[in-house]
């Protein structure tokens, strides 16, 4: 249950941290009307996500007994958390251009975060097959998992949103790169044990 609690909460900081659209519609919304709208963008995965979720673990589910399907699933998904990994690390912060809209921050939260590939990405290459491993374990595992990454990941965005509504300049202070450079290293380590698991359902390790 640990591990995936550590999983769930290395991820979540690290989605919640990055740079992406959602982040920037948090971001903006902060600047052009205050942390309350900005807090609403942060809630939308919430509400985005669990469709999301249940086709994913539908879709693995039909899949269990394919070892070379469910191995290139994880390989992929640890090309993908490299690939995240890389780009935290070599951030310099986010620019955020504010433009002038109407205070529908959760519907445009919503909007955005449906329309991005990231979550759609996320679960089938990395979330789905991290829950259904846990889901072996215990019933406890995969609420750890879950639970654990979207209180860090919506947490993480409303701290954004509280700290950009206090200083403009905060995203491209160093407290806030160096978080996102640590997170990208720790994403590296989690591709390589998703390598490992990818290879053995393979046959190769």
């Amino acid at each position: 249950m640990l591990h995936y609690l550590t999983i769930g909460t290395v991820l979540g900081l690290s989605a919640g941290f990055a740079p992406g659209p959602l982040l920037t519609l948090v971001i903006s919304e902060t600047l052009q009307h205050d942390s309350k709208a900005g807090v609403k963008v942060a809630l939308a995965p919430i509400i985005t996500d669990l469709p999301i979720i249940f086709m994913t673990l539908f879709v693995l589910s039909k899949l269990s007994n394919f070892h070379n399907i469910l191995g290139a699933i994880s390989l992929t998904g640890g090309f993908f958390i490299l690939f995240m990994g890389y780009e935290r690390i070599r951030t310099r912060g986010v620019d955020i251009k504010v433009c002038e809209f109407e205070p529908k921050s959760l519907t445009k939260g919503v909007l955005a975060n449906a329309l991005s590939p990231h979550p759609y990405l996320f679960w089938l290459s990395v979330g789905a097959p991290t829950m259904t491993k846990a889901m072996s374990l215990s019933i406890s595992a995969p609420l750890a998992f879950i639970i654990s990454f979207y209180s860090f990941l919506v947490g993480a965005k409303i701290v954004l949103a509280v700290f950009v509504g206090k200083s403009k300049s905060f995203l491209k202070g160093k407290a806030y790169i160096y978080t996102l450079r640590i997170l990208g290293s720790l994403l590296c380590v989690l591709a390589i044990i998703l390598f490992q698991d990818g290879l053995k359902l393979l046959g190769i390790l």
